[in-house]
Parts: C-alpha cells; sequence; structure tokens
C-alpha cells in the first residue's frame, strides 16, 4: 500500500520577486518530493504565493495598480522561476483563489461555532513590514528588526483566537515528537517559547485599515488577519476531497524557514486542533542564509536571482549549487564568486568527467553491460544505506556529500587499475562493467537532485554515446 505524503513550502508574499531564499526552500521541497516517489510513495507538493495584507495594496496604490492586476503579475514570476528551476509542484495555490477565500471562510465558521475565537478590544504595535503584531522585547532599538522601521500603535476591536486553551496539548505533542520539529535545535528553540508569555493571537484587523483581505464571516467590518489567511492554505490546497485525504489519512511535512516557525509550530497546530483537524507531523526549519557575511538585502544589492544563475549554469547545475553550500536546517554563508570554481570541481571536472572518460573507454572496447563485482556491490550497497537515512532525515549536504564520495571512489578506482594499459580481455571487462555499474547507480542517486543529468547519463548507458554534461566554465 502506498504512503500518502503532502509536502508543502511556505507561500511567498507577492511583494517579494523570487530570490535564492525561496530557491532553496522550494527546490529542497521539490528534491524530497521526488526521492518519497522514488520510494514508491504518493506525494503531493504544494507551493504558491500570499496575496492578501496592507503591505499588498500599498505597493498596488505605489504603481497606481489594481492590488489582483499586482497579485496576478507577482505569482506569475514565481511560476517562471519555478519552471526554470526545474520545480514539478501539483498545485500552486494562491489565497485570492476563490476556493481558498471560501475554504478559509469555512474554517474560521468552525472556530466560531467551537468558541475557539471572541472579540475584544486590542492595543499594540503593529509592523506593516511583517504584517504582525509585535512586543516591546521583539524590537531592536524600538524599531523592527527585519524591517528597522519603528512599529505603529494601533488601537483595534478585532476577533481573538483562544490560543491559550491549546498550549499545553501543543507543547506535549513538540516534546513527544508527534509533531517533529527538525533539526533539533529548531524543536529547542520552539519549546523555549513555551516559557515565555504566548497570548491569544488577533484573527482579524478591521476593514477600514486592512481592505485587501477576505471578509471574516462574522463581526462587521473585519477582514481575515493575513497570516491566518495564510496558514489556512497547507489545508485548502487545490480544493478539492482529494486532497483532503492528504490530512485526513497521511502524512504531512512542512518545510520551511525560522523566521516563521512560531507561526508554524505554536499558532497553526492550535487552530486545527481547535477546529477538531488532524495537526501536521513533521516540520522541517532550515537556517538563514548570509551572503559573503552579509545579511541578503536589495539597499547592499546582494539579492540572488536564481533565475539569472540558471541561465548562467545550467538548471541542475543551479540546484546542486543550492543545496551543496552548507548542510540544510543550519545557517550558513554563501560566496556567490565561488559559484564557478564549486561547479567546475565538483560538476564538470566530477560527475560530467567521470561519465566521459568512463564511456569513451567501454565504447572504445565494446563494452556495453554494467555488472559488478560483490566488492563493489557492497560499497555501492553501503553507500545506498547512508544515501536513504539521510533522505529520510532531509539531511540533503550530507546524501549529495555520500554520491560525491562515490564519485570519488570511481575516479580512484580508475587511476589505480589503470583500463588503457589492461591487456587481460577479462580483467578489462571486469573493470569497465564495475564502473559501468556505478555510473548506473549514481544516475539513481543524482535523480532527486539533478534530474535531467540522471536521464542524460541514462540515456547515454543505453545508447553508448558520451555528450558532455557540464561544459567547464572561465
Amino acid at each position: 500500500m502506498k504512503n500518502k505524503i503532502l509536502i508543502t513550502t511556505p507561500i511567498y508574499y507577492v511583494n517579494d520577486k523570487p530570490h535564492w531564499g525561496h530557491a532553496y526552500t522550494t527546490v529542497a521541497a521539490d528534491v524530497l518530493t521526488r526521492f518519497f516517489r522514488i520510494q514508491g510513495n504518493e506525494v503531493f507538493f504544494l507551493t504558491g504565493t500570499d496575496e492578501h495584507g496592507a503591505k499588498v495594496a500599498e505597493s498596488a496604490e505605489k504603481l497606481g495598480k489594481n492590488p489582483k492586476v499586482l497579485c496576478d503579475d507577482n505569482s506569475e514570476a514565481y511560476k517562471i522561476a519555478w519552471e526554470k528551476l526545474g520545480i514539478e509542484y501539483d498545485y500552486f495555490i494562491r489565497t485570492t483563489d476563490k476556493i481558498h477565500e471560501e475554504k478559509v471562510v469555512e474554517f474560521l465558521k468552525e472556530l466560531k461555532d467551537k468558541n475557539a475565537v471572541y472579540e475584544k478590544e486590542y492595543e499594540g504595535l503593529y509592523c506593516v513590514g511583517c504584517e504582525k503584531f509585535l512586543t516591546e522585547k521583539d524590537l531592536v532599538d524600538g524599531k523592527c528588526p527585519d524591517h528597522k522601521t519603528e512599529p505603529k500603535k494601533i488601537a483595534e476591536k478585532n476577533y481573538f483566537f483562544k490560543l491559550t486553551n491549546y498550549l499545553g496539548k501543543i507543547e506535549k505533542l513538540i516534546s513527544k515528537d508527534q509533531l517533529l520539529i527538525q533539526p533539533e535545535i529548531a524543536k529547542k528553540e520552539v519549546l523555549g517559547l513555551f516559557k515565555q508569555r504566548l497570548e491569544d493571537f488577533s484573527i482579524s484587523r478591521q476593514k477600514e485599515k486592512v481592505r485587501w483581505g477576505i471578509d471574516l464571516p462574522f463581526g462587521e467590518n473585519q477582514t481575515v488577519y493575513v497570516w491566518v489567511d495564510a496558514l489556512l492554505n497547507y489545508c485548502t490546497g487545490n480544493g478539492t476531497k482529494e486532497f483532503d485525504t492528504y490530512w485526513e489519512k497521511g502524512k504531512v511535512i512542512h518545510v520551511l524557514g525560522k523566521d516563521i516557525l512560531k507561526f508554524h509550530a505554536i499558532f497553526w497546530p492550535a487552530m486545527l486542533l481547535a477546529a477538531g483537524k488532524n495537526i501536521p507531523q513533521r516540520e522541517f526549519i532550515h537556517g538563514f542564509f548570509t551572503f559573503n557575511g552579509q545579511k541578503m538585502s536589495k539597499t547592499i544589492g546582494n539579492v540572488i536571482d536564481p533565475s539569472e544563475i540558471v541561465d548562467k549554469f545550467g538548471v541542475d547545475a543551479t540546484r546542486y549549487l543550492l543545496l551543496s553550500q552548507f548542510p540544510f536546517g543550519q545557517d550558513g554563508d554563501v560566496k556567490k564568486e565561488k559559484f564557478v570554481e564549486k561547479y567546475n570541481s565538483d560538476l564538470a571536472n566530477g560527475l560530467g568527467n567521470l561519465v566521459a572518460r568512463v564511456l569513451t573507454l567501454a565504447n572504445k572496447y565494446g563494452i556495453k553491460d554494467g555488472k559488478s563485482e560483490k566488492e563493489i556491490e557492497k560499497r555501492i550497497k553501503g553507500v545506498k544505506e547512508v544515501y536513504e537515512k539521510d533522505m529520510q532525515d532531509f539531511r540533503l549536504f550530507e546524501a549529495l556529500e555520500e554520491i560525491w564520495k562515490l564519485i570519488g571512489f570511481c575516479d580512484k578506482y580508475i587511476e589505480e587499475n589503470k583500463p588503457w594499459q589492461i591487456t587481460d580481455k577479462k580483467k578489462l571487462e571486469t573493470v569497465l562493467s564495475n564502473l559501468l555499474y556505478c555510473i548506473s547507480e549514481i544516475a539513481d542517486l543524482i535523480a532527486p537532485f539533478l534530474p535531467e543529468t540522471s536521464e542524460k547519463i541514462k540515456n547515454q548507458l543505453k545508447t553508448g554515446k558520451s555528450e558532455i554534461l557540464f561544459p567547464r566554465l572561465q
């Protein structure tokens, strides 16, 4: 029986253009989707764009556009970028989709019917850039740490979700890994939040202040708070009953960045529990990027457009450069000026050169079949066991390292055996058959990461025709 798995990315805000950080999360989710499918699972991959809120309305007004037109234009930019990166999602959700808006209304009605929301006057600090309320302890020198602006003090009468009713249960679920938060450092961070004073949170805004949103189905002149609207995308999906079965019978995995950890690990499962629905089983949180030691910033001018990298290096090479910089789940520094060096060493001189050398020798001596000796089979079995464990644990960087260890082993095997000097025909056949077998296995292992290259290698093994996989770059 096939296991059903739902893999999601955060939905990306339409005020941003797709950048290296968005691509990192989405390519990682695509790699995991491909891996779990190869393992025989039935996987649904969901991504999309977050399109409501005051920030979108303000941006549209400055550009003299209708907010929906701005959303249409910018969501399309994400679709184009994901296509260039070989990302094959099952559904691209937009929070302006009619089916999503209808299901958000249904969900909030359920919360109201189950007495999980209430109305109250509230005064707090609100950052328009974050589209969220902040506390004094969140601020740095009186400013939002992300946007470097002073939040506005606002007073409103809104509807609130009774978060405090569910904190004990959520904490227990996370402690027992029934809601598995990975890596361990992220789990510790979440559990630390329960020691702070977490309060009920607003699920609505006054319509006079935030018009661009979904109308709250109860209470006058209120729109659904954009964060609540956005979180619900994970269970509205494509709006079909078939999609609902992933939540009812499957395993739900969220892949996200740590800046939105509290919303996903605490607020979101609490809302689901209140509505009587299943919670996600697993949330994997990756770290922050710096670029040459600096935070990514439009002002500094170090924002990397993934489409530009694809244009220079190709789709599979860009996917490799994204995921081979540092371990998935940790903070890390990206050095763009090292991309060419890494491309040449790992792909052109590494994988590409190995395939070309072996196929050239196999063609020269008429060897077509890849068979392996027990010693080679044992080594590959060991690599595959570690690789599969790494992939199951979302250790994508380490899984790639295992593949490149196998590539290194093959290079060493060639240098030690020097097939071009072997005069014994049987020994020559054995050496080249071992190498062809290894390459076939490498093609399978790289399939989730470098799908086009995997297919090219398999085709070359069938036809015996060697073509350059990764041309060297200057």
